[in-house]
């Protein structure tokens, strides 16, 4: 089997796109994509394990994939990766900003370094890495920048540390959409709602009778798969984006829309995307079954 894309074949051929946390969930599905559509893939993330088991599927599968390992949190090792990915391949014609992490708890039993540590991981180390690319490479040849932001539009209960972060992503999207025009490189973000994703096998406690009544929340009364949202990712990457820049696009199945005040009725008509050949249920899911 190979990856579903609706997207023609090749067309990221010849391309070096870089995918920050590449090895799992969402950034490992999109890499995915990405590779079936001609690109040369560069995996970065923290945990090697993880990066070389999505380049060894890959590679399976014929795609072209590479691999770094990087803390984004961390100035130096960004701006030495970065530069290794352009001694490699010449230059970077898309960034995936997608790395990221978060635990649950209330506001109040938040700590300082707790704080700090999600937002340098969903914010700053995207900036970072969005600099480096934009420093190193696009500022010559152009390029297209998609940055990962959440479902924080009315706030984040639960999570504040990562929606501050998150908020903060999409307002870089906008200023950096604005500074980096001029260069021929665009900049925005996506933001998934509940994604029936790997990542939600990290959670425990609470969370874990949650999960599997989240699609009771949202108006089309299903997750997202994993492949709809890297299909968003792509075409933001795609030529047809061209004239897109400092958007931001839900993917939430209108849950951030509305209040709780409105009954949801059941819903029809609503199959999720399954594009990734590769895909796997969280098992938290699987439970819930």
């Amino acid at each position: 089997m190979t990856y579903n894309s609706i997207f023609r074949p090749e067309l990221f051929q010849d391309q070096t796109i870089v995918v920050t946390g590449g090895g799992s969930g969402i950034g490992r599905c999109t890499a995915h994509e990405l590779a079936a559509l001609g690109a040369h893939v560069v995996l970065v993330g923290r945990k090697q394990n993880k990066l070389e088991e999505t380049a060894a599927e890959i590679t399976s599968d014929g795609g072209r994939v590479s691999w770094q390992v990087c803390d984004i949190r961390e100035e130096d090792t960004v701006r030495q990766m970065v530069s290794t990915v352009v001694s490699e391949h010449g230059s970077i014609q898309g960034l995936v900003n997608n790395a990221g992490g978060q635990y649950p708890s209330p506001l109040a039993a938040i700590n300082q370094k707790g704080f700090e540590t999600v937002v340098r991981t969903n914010l700053v180390g995207g900036f970072l890495v969005a600099r480096e690319v934009f420093n190193q490479s696009m500022c010559r040849t152009g390029g297209r920048i998609v940055n990962m932001l959440a479902d924080m539009w009315g706030g984040m209960p639960g999570m504040g540390h990562s929606g501050a972060a998150r908020a903060g992503m999409d307002n870089f999207t906008k200023t950096a959409a604005f500074e980096w025009a001029h260069a021929g490189v665009t900049v925005n973000a996506v933001a998934p709602g509940w994604i029936a994703s790997s990542g939600m096998d990290t959670y425990d406690g609470a969370m874990q009778a949650i999960i599997p009544k989240l699609k009771d929340s949202v108006p089309l009364k299903r997750l997202g798969s994993e492949a709809e949202v890297s299909a968003a990712i792509v075409f933001l990457l795609s030529p047809a984006a061209a004239f897109i820049s400092g958007a931001s696009l839900r993917i939430d199945g209108a849950a951030s829309q509305g209040s709780g005040a409105w009954p949801l009725p059941p819903a029809k008509n609503n199959d999720a995307f399954e594009g990734f050949h590769r895909a796997v249920t969280p098992e938290i899911l699987k439970a819930g079954d």
